[in-house]
């Protein structure tokens, strides 16, 4: 089975909204430090400028776990979130972090979900049946059954293993979920086999970086949406 596992710019609060509008702009804000005058606001006061001398840009000190927390004062649905980056230095800086959407503001709000898309254009298994230890190249993902934990865009769970190796969407040959907390794709056998390898077709005309962090699980178990069994 293959599933996203959780990335940390740790919390947005709230989830009606009108198609386009920037509803941050009314929202009250705070991070859990402040450092170089880079207060909270300045990440939502419309200014767009990346150079962090332009007086635009959010600052924390240094710390274990920085965050910066938006409360939009209302029940949202939230379609877009869309972050400017410093450029003039320290870009890296935002790598690994994490946008949790929801309610709560237990630790910081890091307890609110990450939501996210699977997107797979084709998966391979190869292996033997359990008591044959003559090797094999065959892809035994072909003959098997899957499932994932929804279905966006009509990228259902079969096109994983049509044979379509095809990494541009728009051909009909990769998968998609729906934007959800914790998105699966999972593939049964149907019998037991020794499992060699599993080989990935990523989709390459966008979005590629959403299959980072995923977790390949391969076991008998169904707990947890096969998350139980082992890494």
């Amino acid at each position: 089975m293959v599933q996203r596992s959780t990335l940390e710019i740790p919390s947005m609060t709230m989830a009606t909204l009108i198609p386009d509008t920037n509803i941050a702009k009314g929202g009250k804000v705070t991070q859990s430090s402040v450092g170089w005058n880079g207060v909270p606001k300045r990440a939502i006061d419309g200014n767009y400028a990346s150079i962090y001398g332009k007086g635009s840009c959010t600052h924390t000190s240094l710390q274990t776990k920085p965050w910066w927390r938006l409360d939009l004062l209302k029940r949202y649905k939230i379609n877009t979130v869309t972050i400017t980056n410093r450029k003039d230095c320290c870009h890296k800086r935002i790598n690994g972090a994490e946008i949790h959407v929801g309610n709560s503001l237990n630790d910081n709000g890091n307890a609110n979900p990450r939501k996210e898309y699977l997107t797979l254009c084709e998966v391979e298994v190869t292996g033997q049946p359990s008591g044959n230890t003559a090797p094999t190249d065959t892809n035994i993902a072909k003959g098997g059954k899957v499932t994932q934990s929804s279905v966006g865009w009509n990228g259902v769970p079969k096109r994983a293993i049509d044979g379509n190796y095809a990494s541009i969407y728009g051909k009909g040959s990769c998968t998609h979920t729906s934007l959800q907390t914790k998105p699966w794709w999972r593939l049964d056998l149907l019998k037991r086999y020794k499992i060699n390898t599993v080989t990935i077709t990523n989709r390459k005309d966008c979005c590629h970086k959403r299959i980072n962090g995923a977790e390949i699980h391969v076991g008998n178990s169904l707990n947890d949406n096969g998350n139980a069994n082992p890494r």
